[in-house]
């Protein structure tokens, strides 16, 4: 078992400072991660104390210009640096991730894999420069010479999540969309995987520092309360955090009370539909085994699996499906002790709201065990306020039937915005019903798949990872893909201001070579 003195000596082996116990009432407050298949303790951390937790504060206010004055290529280098490491030392990360999470060395060897090309993304993104919006208007006789140019926030707090211990923990998306867009990251390890995320820090510790980065642009604390301090202080300059509802209203709620209010970017997660026309249940079986793969890929336990099928009357969706999850024999293995509470729970919950169950399986006396499931509702109970239309994080699935599209669009209204949605229509020609659902849905979610499945979200620029409230906290952004940089970013106009005294990325001679928009037209960058 990794103990708090091994930790610690780990850490200061690698240069960083290592973090103190902190007394709440006479009792050590820790961190403490556990095997999920057996639920015995794998790893405890000392929380991070206020005065600890100031410091690093301090340390990253300091950074914050140079890191902002850094050029885009250079914080591509810093990017790269970090993804070099990670590669580097992938064996031994994933046997640190599969202790603590479970999940298995085939899955978290290709998570690996992802989080450093992701990482190589973001640095690319920022190098390219688009996202910095350089805009000039040189004025005509009469008329004021205007330079506009997103300008970093400052230093950005991150809270991860537990279901991606690498593509949304400590080095995943947001980290690295805020060090590409200039901004101090001051990370909050997630105690379901507090072992990795501290020897995450410590890679990106060295490998910031091998590749020149300033001191401070990259910290980590543990605990709730020093999470709760990042958010409250004044240096941090935005949120951004990957969870569940709760915990990402309560960091919003937190920030809202703030003297200077900061955005909070939570991405929570909601019930992601799949809407099943007339014309595309034509193999309901085929469509049933994809389904099921689907949803409880990772135990369920992703943010976009899908939560809802809507198909039409007569289909015998629920049937098929449960029978598909039969043949499948799912061991749903969860994450933590508390989702696997939720799963079940959660099952209690739908079943007094009015659905049927039609199959649950799994094994719930072992480890942070918790069962698979399909549930059968009539459609008319998806009405506003009832439970049946509440996530259920985990491999449990809702089924409905419609028995006409009036009825299958009233029902989509009464739905949580989400993060994506899936439209199986007809793959060959033309399906009456698909154009105003997709317009329906597209109106509810961030990411619309035609005759596929939401769970992956790939890392690219055209991609766009976020809803409408509350499956968000704020529509406008994405937490993957090449927009991500613009959370960490905000627009100033320069009026009547010497050329020499702008930010370099603005300046006429334009020295990084990035696209922008001169009186009007939209130039590419030079070769």
């Amino acid at each position: 078992m990794l103990t708090v003195r091994s930790l610690r000596a780990t850490i200061s082996v690698l240069g960083i400072q290592p973090v103190s116990p902190t007394q709440t009432g006479g009792t050590l407050v820790t961190a403490t991660s556990f095997d999920p298949r057996t639920g015995t303790q794998i790893s405890t951390a000392p929380a991070t104390s206020e005065s600890e937790v100031r410091d690093l504060l301090k340390r990253a206010s300091a950074s914050a210009e140079r890191v902002a004055q850094a050029t885009p290529a250079q914080r591509r280098d810093w990017l790269y640096s970090i993804a070099d490491a990670m590669e580097f030392q992938a064996d031994e990360l994933v046997a640190i991730a599969d202790r603590e999470t479970g999940l298995g060395r085939a899955r978290l060897d290709g998570e690996v894999l992802r989080t450093a090309a992701q990482i190589r993304f973001y640095g690319d993104v920022a190098a390219e420069g688009s996202y910095l919006s350089v805009t000039r208007d040189e004025g005509a006789a009469g008329t004021d010479r205007l330079v506009r140019v997103n300008r970093p926030l400052g230093p950005v707090a991150v809270f991860g999540a537990s279901n991606f211990p690498f593509v949304f923990g400590v080095l995943g998306h947001d980290t690295s969309a805020a060090l590409a867009a200039g901004c101090p990251v001051l990370v909050k390890a997630h105690t379901a995987h507090i072992a990795l995320s501290h020897r995450l820090a410590e890679l990106a510790q060295t490998a910031l520092s091998e590749a020149g980065a300033p001191e401070g642009s990259f910290g980590m604390v543990v605990g709730r309360a020093a999470g709760v301090q990042l958010v409250k202080a004044p240096e941090v300059t935005a949120v951004a955090f990957t969870g569940s509802q709760s915990g990402g209203l309560a960091l919003w709620r937190i920030s809202n009370e703030r003297d200077r209010v900061i955005p909070v970017y939570a991405e929570m997660g909601t019930v992601n539909p799949v809407v099943v026309t007339e014309a595309g249940a034509t193999d309901m079986q085929q469509l049933a085994k994809d389904f099921v793969g689907s949803f409880t890929l990772g135990s369920g336990q992703y943010c976009t699996k899908p939560g809802l099928m809507l198909a039409p009357f007569g289909s015998d969706a629920a049937a098929r499906v449960a029978s598909a999850l039969e043949t499948l024999d799912p061991r749903p293995l969860m994450l933590t002790e508390g989702i696997a509470g939720s799963v079940k729970q959660g099952l209690v919950e739908l079943r007094h709201a009015g659905a049927r169950t039609v199959v649950e399986l799994g094994d719930v006396n072992v480890g942070w065990s918790a069962p698979a499931a399909v549930l059968q509702a009539d459609i008319s109970s998806l009405s506003p306020g009832s439970r049946l239309l509440e996530e259920c994080f985990g491999p449990v699935v809702l089924v409905c039937e419609y028995s006409s599209q009036d009825e299958l669009l009233a029902a989509l209204t009464n739905l949580q915005p989400s993060l994506a949605a899936s439209l199986i229509a007809a793959t060959e020609g033309a399906d009456p019903q698909a154009p105003a659902l997709l317009q329906r849905l597209s109106e509810q979610v961030g990411r619309v798949v035609v005759n596929g499945w939401p769970t992956g979200a790939s890392c690219s620029w055209g991609q766009q990872h976020g809803g409408p409230w509350p499956s968000t906290s704020n529509p406008g952004v994405t937490s993957i893909g090449a927009a991500a940089l613009n959370r960490f970013v905000r627009p100033v106009a320069f009026q009547d201001v010497p050329d020499e005294w702008l930010p370099p990325e603005a300046q006429q001679t334009n020295p990084y070579n990035v696209p922008r928009r001169v009186n009007g037209i939209l130039t590419p960058a030079p070769n």
